[in-house]
């Protein structure tokens, strides 16, 4: 496994009696894409904002490539940092703008022309040289911004939100960009958003915040497919938890009996509650399967009624009550809807595979 190249060490952060971050700790590889995901308020931007040196921790530390880093003043850490606001300097060019940063070093006029020039096309605004913030759309100064901030070679490009402001459109074609550069440049990226998909299409690895501390770290297939808590299965995709007393089976396994009545197997997890306790089963909509009452013929299921049915183009989306009126939700294939015989109010069976639960307590 490749050494880290930027270690966050057991990092607390409190303001009189608020803990903001509690013990984060995360290794980051060199060139590695990491995007630090949760909601607001979760610790993602403190602890970024620790890195760039624009707060202190109250304890832990932070390693560069082996050196410490806390004790470096910010505008000596050589960090890039691109916010949710394009923050460009409105009385210069686009060109002087990237240059920025070359001309406070005292960087040689020659290498400054050269190295605007590189960083604009890098970017795909060479032809916007020469016009003002003003005259850019949105996209292209967020673009923008992100030039100057890669033009004097950062180790570490540190983004925070930087596309919040756009519109969804705008904001998926600059996220094609980010990767694009990012494979170009190579620079490490560490990323704060809320936004989940944002965090799927962009990242290499995605570390999830919750309350402060990091909750789980891993590839997003990793964080969709086995969620370490409630929390991250909730907050990666769409689930369904389901409400069940954890019993024991013969073989030694567990099953979830679930307030209806009707057992689910759960014997091939690792039994993480006792028999007897009160857990959660979660369940992906697309890895459950609906069929009308009348066409399943003796297949055993969760018996449920259909309360609404949405076609979302490639998929159906079919809202289903419990026995005990729980409402959950399923995808399908939009080719289910020729031959389902479902409608509002029908009776139906939902059907999963043991392999696809997990339990939570």
């Amino acid at each position: 496994m490749t050494a880290a190249f930027l270690q966050i060490q057991r990092l607390r952060k409190t303001y009189d009696d608020v803990v903001a971050i509690d013990q984060v700790s995360l290794d980051v590889r060199r060139g590695e894409f990491m995007t630090f995901l949760g909601p607001s308020g979760s610790g993602k931007s403190t602890t970024l904002y620790i890195v760039a040196g624009f707060q202190e921790p109250s304890e832990g530390r932070v390693l560069l490539d082996g050196k410490p880093l806390l004790s470096v003043a910010p505008n000596k850490r050589n960090i890039g940092m691109v916010f949710q606001r394009y923050t460009l300097f409105p009385h210069l060019s686009v060109g002087e703008n990237v240059a920025f940063p070359l001309r406070v070093r005292r960087r040689p006029d020659g290498e400054v022309k050269a190295k605007v020039e590189q960083m604009l096309k890098l970017v795909h605004l060479s032809d916007c040289r020469d016009r003002m913030p003003a005259q850019l759309s949105g996209g292209q100064q967020q673009r923008v911004a992100i030039a100057r901030a890669l033009a004097y070679d950062p180790p570490v490009l540190l983004m925070d939100e930087p596309l919040s402001a756009l519109d969804k459109k705008l904001r998926e074609e600059i996220q094609l960009e980010l990767r694009r550069i990012h494979h170009e440049t190579g620079v490490t990226i560490l990323y704060v958003t809320h936004d989940q998909e944002e965090a799927l299409r962009l990242s290499d690895r995605i570390a999830v915040f919750n309350k402060g501390r990091i909750e789980q770290v891993g590839t997003g297939e990793e964080l969709y497919a086995n969620p370490a808590s409630r929390f991250v299965a909730s907050f990666i995709g769409n689930s369904n938890f389901l409400p069940v007393r954890v019993t024991s089976d013969s073989e030694g396994g567990t099953n979830g009996v679930l307030p209806s009545g009707h057992v689910v197997t759960t014997g091939h997890l690792s039994p993480v509650l006792a028999a007897g306790l009160d857990g959660t089963l979660m369940i992906r909509p697309e890895q459950m399967r609906i069929r009308a009452l009348q066409s399943v013929h003796g297949r055993e299921g969760l018996p449920v009624t259909v309360r609404d049915i949405t076609y979302l183009g490639d998929a159906m989306h079919y809202a289903v009550a419990t026995p005990w009126q729980q409402e959950i939700s399923i995808r399908m294939p939009a080719a289910h809807r020729h031959d389902s015989g479902l409608s509002i109010g029908t009776q139906a069976l939902v059907e999963w595979d043991a392999r696809d639960v997990r339990l939570f307590a």
